[in-house]
Parts: structure tokens; C-alpha cells; sequence
């Protein structure tokens, strides 16, 4: 695996993986983590779902991830068009629920709980 540096905007990511492709996919799924409780809503139809997706897309992401091996704000590795790897993450998660249902497991929670960003922390010593 290699090391790719991917960038969508105000997202960044640094990882390892299979291909540069496979960098920006990582890169998307990083930022949807958080809408996959679409996925658990058994009131929404296919195309909810597509359509909360791309209106995620088209408020918080760029048109496209750039990936590099070299470094942030690079693209020579190449540049990944959203709408694509959205649909792609899309037929996934789709995949994974319908796995989920069909094996009998519990559907509600496809991902453990995300933590919530403005609790309390405790006090470090200085």
C-alpha cells in the first residue's frame, strides 16, 4: 500500500491504500460517516437517500478529491470527480445494508454512536 494525500476542500486525509483511487473514496467516506444513519431510517426510499447524499456533496465538498503521493494541494496521483465516488459510496452502503438485513443482524446501528462533539472534557493539568 501507499501513501496518499487527499484533498476535497476544507477535507484532507493522509492514508494508506490500494490505489489513488481508493485514497479518495477513504477521503468521501470520512465525511459522509456521518449521514449513514440514512441508511438505518427504513422511512426513507433509495432516492432519499441519494438525494440527502448530494445535497450533503454540494454544501460541504468540492467538485473533486485530488490525490497525491507527494504532498497536500497536489493532484498528480489524480483528481476524482465527486458525483462518482459519491455513487459508488452510495451503492456501498446500500450493499451493506441489504447484507445487514438479509443476514438477520440488527439494522438500527450500522456504525457504533459518534461521539458527541461538544461534551464536556475533562481538565489536563497544564
Amino acid at each position: 500500500m501507499s501513501k496518499f494525500y487527499a484533498t476535497c476542500g476544507s477535507h484532507a486525509l493522509v492514508v494508506t491504500a490500494l490505489t489513488a483511487r481508493h485514497a479518495a473514496l477513504k477521503l468521501l467516506d470520512q465525511t459522509l460517516a456521518v449521514h449513514v444513519w440514512i441508511y438505518e431510517d427504513v422511512t426513507l426510499s433509495e432516492q432519499d437517500r441519494r438525494d440527502h447524499l448530494v445535497l450533503e456533496a454540494l454544501m460541504h465538498l468540492e467538485s473533486s478529491v485530488s490525490v497525491s503521493e507527494r504532498g497536500l494541494g497536489r493532484s498528480e496521483a489524480g483528481r476524482f470527480e465527486v458525483p462518482e465516488l459519491l455513487e459508488e459510496w452510495h451503492r456501498l452502503m446500500v450493499g451493506i445494508s441489504r447484507l445487514l438485513t438479509a443476514s438477520g443482524l440488527d439494522t438500527q446501528r450500522v456504525l457504533p454512536k459518534l461521539p458527541v462533539l461538544n461534551a464536556p472534557r475533562p481538565h489536563q493539568p497544564r
